[in-house]
This record gives C-alpha cells, structure tokens and sequence, in this order.
C-alpha cells in the first residue's frame, strides 16, 4: 500500500505546482483586451509599451494605480539591436510590484509634452484587480 500513497502524494504535489500563480505578469498594448486585468499581491506587473522618443512623443503616466501597485523604477526604454537605424522605435518598459489588495487604474498616454491643449497620439488604460 506504500506505492499507492506515495503516488497520490506525488500527483498532488505536481497539481499545486501548476496552480501556482506566475511571479510576473507582463501585459503590451495589442493585449489591452485583456483589462479589466486580474493580480495578485506579490507579483511583479510588467508593462510594455511601443515608442520612439527621437519623434518627440512619450509616454506620460496620468495614473498609476498607487492602490495596488508601487513602482520598482522609472521608465526604461529599448530598442531592438537588430534595427540598425537611427531613430528607429523601440519599447517603453514599466515595471511594479502588487503591494496590495483591490482595485486600481493604470494610465499612460502618449504625446508630445511640450503640446499644449493637443489630444494625445495615443492612451492604454486598464484597471486592475489585485487579491
């Protein structure tokens, strides 16, 4: 009877194993479908925006959701070592950590700050809901 105990203990340890949450999650703007958008305190949320800052435009963040998120550092921009050219569009990258249980709103737009009273080129907003 040994054998048949030891395989339920393994089966359930491999079921807990797959029900664990991932420790990050990162989201992009062609998934913004996904919002309103489920955490967990503890993980790390990773945004990750398109941008090319040599037009002028940036993305600005209006709301940071500071009920459940607080930042790990400033924007971090990149562009792909493959594109070779100058100016070329990258990739804005936020990262946080969920601090906290509830709900809160995350929002970026995308302008030219110097612009004053223009509608902004683009915005990503989400809400997001941390357990």
């Amino acid at each position: 009877m040994l054998v048949p105990r030891f395989c339920v203990v393994v089966c359930l340890a491999l079921l807990s194993a797959c029900a664990q949450k991932p420790t990050s999650v990162t989201l992009e703007q062609n998934q913004q479908s996904k919002c309103p958008l489920s955490l967990h305190v503890g993980q790390q949320f990773i945004l990750r925006l398109p941008s090319n800052p040599t037009t002028g435009f940036r993305w600005l963040l209006r709301d940071s959701a500071p009920q459940v998120l607080q930042s790990l550092g400033p924007e971090v921009y990149s562009n792909p070592e493959d594109a070779g050219l100058v100016g070329s569009a990258g990739v804005s990258t936020w990262r946080f950590q969920v601090t906290k249980a509830g709900e809160g709103q995350l929002a970026l737009t995308y302008e030219r700050p110097w612009e004053v009273g223009v509608v902004p080129a683009q915005r990503f907003d989400c809400t997001l809901r941390a357990q």
